[in-house]
Formats: structure tokens, C-alpha cells, sequence
């Protein structure tokens, strides 16, 4: 097991811890991505899949946004899949497409085929997160992984789906099916999130990326014991954990219930809302809309200044604390010198 790193000077695990940082701690989902043509350059000869088990390439892709932005978080280049794959599920990730599962996982004798994941499946992603704690000095590590209903969604479904059709229909028609399959999911989860803890991350985030596809009510019966699941087994390492899912505007008291430090809030829901809603005691994550990136300087700036006056409210209002971020991942099309601007502009303000 690594040592946790003692990193006192990050603004980041200030805020999320509910401290106050000295400056507006800036990190950025999808960060290390496709909008920097360093990455581009990377992927041009590897696959995602490849790219994810390659140690030094996970280590570098990681470091690039860090490099050329000046963020004060990392995230782990990954992706939510990887623990499928390294539990033996035969998918691949499809350029424009996504994850595609070859054989969607729909009975009670699907789910009882699945197996668990061999920590060793993943050494490699342990191996890249100790080669990142060495190489990131003062600026802490992110893990994360797919939340459990997620999983579910594209395991059922067998890729990406608008409406998640078979997905409510398994959940509705055959719960048990369903609790077996999330039970499943959740120690594969929490498999993948003790490896990436055990090399050394500094905080851990999950996921729940179609969650807010939900209705409170069915989010309460049939995800949030699994999640919480997750965060119960996890929080004795005391690392800050974060919980984010996109349109989940009515999910958030339930989502900040499951038992994460912070909530990732999408740009639907005005920061001091969303602090209304989650509770006192959490810090909040966002919400700049991704889109805005794409707009200019002027609306970017406009923007930028007002999510982090939205932060200081939601303060007010009773959060513990606030991480700009964006409500969703950075676009691909997104200029990455206007990132650069916007973090700068934050760490001003």
C-alpha cells in the first residue's frame, strides 16, 4: 500500500476538504483529452483501450493539461470501461461511437457469468498512478471510476443509448436481475478505486454519468444503496471523494446522501441551488457549461466571473467549499489556450 501523499499547499484538497484554499482551486473533467493537439499527437498510434494499460502513456497524457494549463488537479487518464475489460467483458472503445460491449449482459445467467476483477488486470493503471504521484510534486492525483448504474447501462444496453431502454426494463421487470448485476458492478468498482487508492491517489471520483436519466424515486430504490455502497467502503481512507452525474439537478440531495465530501453539479443547476439541495457539509464541483468554451473570450470571462460568484454563494448558503470545474467534460473543439485563460482568470479571482 502507497503512503498518502501530505500535500497541505493544494488549493484543491483545501476546498474539498472544506478548508479555505488561498486561491479558487481550478481542474477541469476531460481535461486531458482530445481538445490538446499533444494528445492527438499520442493517440495517432494508440488505441484508448492501449493507451489506458500503457503505464508511461497514461503517466503522460495525464501530465499534459497540468503542464499547459497550470490546473491544480490531475485526473488519471482512464476510461469508466477499463475495469469491465480487465473483468474479462469483451468490449472496445469505437472512435465517435464509444464503449461497445460484444455480448450485453441481459439474464440472471449473464450476470452470474460475470467474474471479478483480478487486481493484477490493473496493474497497470496501479503501475501509472505511482509513476504520476512521483511526478506530479505538489499538485494531487484524481482517480475515479464508473459509477455502478453506468456500468449497468452500457453493460444492458450493450453501447451508448439515448433512452436506456432495456436497462429500466431490467430494473423494473426483474429487480432482482438487477440488484445482482449492481452488486456485481459495485465490487468491481470499488476494486478498481482500492487499486488507484493503494498507488497512491489522492482523492477519488465517481461517475454516474446517465443517472440523471431517473427519477428520484428510482434512484433512491434502485442505485443509491449500490453507490453508496461504494463511498461507505472507501471513506475510511480519507481521501475526498466526489460524486457527479450529469442532469441530475433532482437526484442531488440523493446523490450528496451516498456519501461523497464533494457533489459535481452540472451547469442546469446554479451552484447556490445546488447547495440548498445537497445540505450543509458538502463542498460542491462546476459549473461552467462546457459550450461556453467555444464562445469567445467575452462570454468565456463573463462566465468564468460569474460561476465563481455562484461558488461564493453557494458557500454562503451552507457548502463546504467550491472546485471550478466545468458542469460536463471539455469539448473537443474547445481552443485550448482559451482553458488556459479561463483557469488563469479563476486563480485571479
Amino acid at each position: 500500500m502507497s503512503t498518502r501523499r501530505d500535500l497541505p499547499s493544494s488549493p484543491y484538497l483545501a476546498a474539498a476538504r472544506g478548508r479555505q484554499p488561498d486561491r479558487v482551486p481550478v481542474w477541469f473533467m476531460r481535461q486531458a483529452g482530445r481538445s490538446l493537439p499533444e494528445y492527438r499527437a499520442l493517440r495517432a498510434n494508440h488505441g484508448m483501450l492501449d493507451a489506458c494499460f500503457t503505464p508511461d502513456l497514461v503517466c503522460e497524457i495525464t501530465m499534459q493539461p497540468v503542464r499547459r494549463h497550470g490546473v491544480d488537479a490531475a485526473i488519471l487518464f482512464s476510461d469508466i470501461v477499463v475495469p469491465l475489460r480487465a473483468s474479462g467483458i469483451d468490449l472496445d472503445i469505437v472512435p465517435d461511437v464509444g464503449p461497445v460491449i460484444a455480448q450485453p449482459v441481459r439474464t440472471k445467467s449473464d450476470v452470474d457469468a460475470m467474474k471479478p476483477l483480478d487486481p493484477e488486470n490493473v496493474a497497470p493503471v496501479a503501475a501509472a498512478v505511482e509513476l504520476l504521484v512521483a511526478e506530479l510534486g505538489d499538485v494531487p492525483l484524481i482517480g475515479f471510476a464508473g459509477a455502478p448504474f453506468t456500468l449497468a447501462s452500457y453493460l444492458v444496453e450493450g453501447g451508448p443509448s439515448r433512452n436506456h431502454e432495456r436497462t429500466k426494463a431490467m430494473m423494473f421487470a426483474e429487480p432482482e436481475t438487477w440488484h445482482a448485476l449492481m452488486s456485481v458492478l459495485t465490487d468491481i468498482t470499488i476494486g478498481f478505486l482500492r487499486a488507484q487508492l493503494d498507488s497512491g491517489v489522492d482523492a477519488i471520483q465517481l461517475f454516474d454519468s446517465w443517472a440523471g436519466t431517473l427519477s428520484l424515486a428510482d434512484y433512491r430504490s434502485h442505485v443509491l444503496p449500490h453507490s453508496t455502497r461504494v463511498f461507505d467502503t472507501l471513506a475510511g481512507d480519507g481521501v475526498p471523494m466526489t460524486h457527479f452525474g450529469v442532469g441530475t439537478a433532482e437526484l442531488l440531495g440523493a446523490m450528496g446522501e451516498a456519501g461523497a465530501t464533494v457533489v459535481g453539479v452540472d451547469w442546469r443547476t446554479a451552484l447556490a441551488d445546488a447547495a440548498t439541495r445537497v445540505g450543509p457539509g458538502k463542498a460542491l464541483q462546476g459549473n461552467l457549461d462546457p459550450v461556453v468554451l467555444l464562445a469567445g473570450w467575452p462570454a468565456v470571462e463573463r462566465a468564468v466571473r460569474a460561476v465563481v460568484a455562484d461558488g461564493r454563494r453557494a458557500i454562503a448558503a451552507g457548502a463546504a467549499g467550491h472546485v471550478f470545474n466545468l458542469g460536463h467534460g471539455v469539448l473537443p473543439a474547445t481552443d485550448p489556450g482559451i482553458v488556459t485563460d479561463a483557469v488563469t482568470l479563476a486563480h485571479s479571482l
